[in-house]
């Protein structure tokens, strides 16, 4: 099954109220809104993916728990990024201060705010281009550092702010570098 994307473009506007009430009353679906108002429906992740996302996962919260820096969340996270997408990585970790800056109802629907980190694994499903042009998307709108983990050809894009993508080829692991302070991914378990 592939992401569909459907173009509301001069039929309707959602506002950001009515896409969030979309995604709602469609739990069962995973949404993602592009800046141009695009509407993509994602596949839901293949067993295998989903079980390597929630080891990453486990690790970034293991890690968090112990550093208490920020706040992590998974792949049904919603962020509004500053150019008008609302997109849900895979993994990602918000500062703790960035996240208390905001209000109580920003942090209850779609947060208007990039996270710090990012991570995208991709799934047989996930198109390369797409998913390295969100990742762009993430660093354009201020992620600090992205990892696009591609488990099939074992690469690791990385991406951080203000310099260019660096590509991996197989590595053992990743460093969460000045972003996440000793977080330290073994692919082991990823690959």
């Amino acid at each position: 099954m592939n992401a569909l994307t459907i173009s509301l473009e001069s039929v309707i506007d959602l506002t950001d109220e009515q896409f969030f009430q979309l995604c709602r009353k469609n739990s069962d679906l995973r949404f993602e809104r592009n800046a141009q108002g695009d509407i993509t429906i994602m596949p839901p992740a293949g067993s295998e993916t989903s079980a390597r996302n929630s080891d990453l996962n486990a690790d970034l919260v293991f890690w968090n728990r112990r550093t208490k820096l920020g706040i992590v969340f998974d792949s049904s996270g919603g962020f509004k990024l500053p150019n008008g997408s609302d997109r849900s990585p895979d993994a990602s970790w918000i500062l703790k201060e960035r996240w208390e800056a905001l209000t109580t109802e920003q942090q209850a629907k779609f947060a208007p705010i990039c996270p710090d980190f990012v991570v995208e694994l991709m799934s047989p499903s996930d198109n390369l281009k797409v998913t390295q042009a969100k990742m762009q998307e993430y660093q354009d709108n201020g992620a600090r550092l992205g990892w696009l983990i591609n488990r099939k050809d074992r690469e690791v894009e990385v991406y951080r702010l203000g310099k260019p993508r660096e590509v991996l080829q197989n590595p053992i692991s990743l460093s969460g570098e000045d972003v996440l302070p000793e977080f330290v991914l073994s692919l082991a378990e990823i690959w």
